[in-house]
């Protein structure tokens, strides 16, 4: 945990960020290049107030983060035991490693012409029968499309780390509880989980902020009506920087929340490893 001194280097960080930000802002004059740090912190502590008829920045920050979180979770659920398999047992590895490393490079954004070309415009409503009424308001926000953007910004980190983690441990442990009697069960659920998991949630972590990149992209797709991604750019086109970059912020702001609780958890879950280096 960061000790008063270093707490104090950072926010005197973030004061000389926001000098900085509005000696430009007072030098440029003009709230289109560059917004006042006054007009996006007005937008910031009223997030209830409604934005350009689209929802206030709370709902749509709300909206996009069920979105991530959708396609997060899909990818957590692909990731973890295909990289788990992939780490302990070397036939998948060599059935998957190479071709999975193919796909690795390509930017989540490249996906965007066949995923359209894929799911179109095709929603959760679609998939649960849903054509009218609230629900199919609220459902029609997750369009496979954005959901499986996300799932791509996410799987390759939580896969590698899982991989990572399962290799790493350390086979003496797992020889000697082979010698001792203990069942391949025993050895999962009693070593080589447990020494691998510091490991994966790192790159869950990693996975996270991922994903939370790829909403923009994902929510710039056809079809999007709702979310801070969209918000954003529907923004750029009426000139409101302001609500640009108030949006911007909400990403960043939203995004080190999540990155601050998954530190939170490896500090207290994890806290043997410090001791054991």
């Amino acid at each position: 945990m960061l000790n008063l001194p270093n707490r104090a280097l950072a926010l005197a960080t973030v004061l000389a960020f926001l000098v900085f930000w509005s000696w430009a802002a007072s030098a440029i004059g003009n709230s289109v290049i560059l917004p006042t740090v006054g007009e996006v912190a007005k937008l910031l502590f009223r997030p209830g107030d409604d934005l350009l008829s689209m929802g206030s920045l709370f709902a749509n920050i709300g909206v996009s983060l069920l979105r991530v979180l959708l396609g997060y979770c899909v990818a957590v659920l692909i990731a973890i035991p295909l990289g788990i398999a992939m780490g302990y047992c070397s036939i998948a590895h060599a059935m998957f490693g190479d071709f999975l490393n193919i796909f690795r490079p390509i930017p989540p954004l490249a996906w965007v012409p066949l995923v359209m070309a894929w799911f179109g415009i095709a929603s959760l409503a679609d998939l649960f029968g849903v054509d009218r009424g609230q629900w199919f308001i609220y459902l029609n926000n997750f369009k496979y499309s954005m959901i499986f953007i996300i799932f791509i910004g996410a799987f390759y980190p939580v896969l590698t780390s899982s991989i990572h983690g399962v290799r790493n441990v350390n086979r003496v442990f797992i020889d000697t509880a082979r010698v001792l009697g203990a069942s391949q069960a025993d050895i999962f659920r009693k070593i080589l989980l447990p020494a691998a998991l510091p490991s994966m949630v790192n790159g869950m972590r990693i996975g996270l902020g991922v994903a939370w990149m790829c909403l923009v992209s994902a929510e710039m797709l056809p079809g999007s009506i709702s979310g801070v991604g969209y918000l954003i750019t529907h923004a750029y086109t009426m000139a409101s920087t302001d609500i640009v970059v108030a949006g911007m912020a909400g990403i960043g702001l939203t995004g080190a929340l999540m990155d601050w609780l998954f530190r939170r958890v490896e500090r207290r879950c994890f806290s043997w490893q410090r001791l054991a280096r």
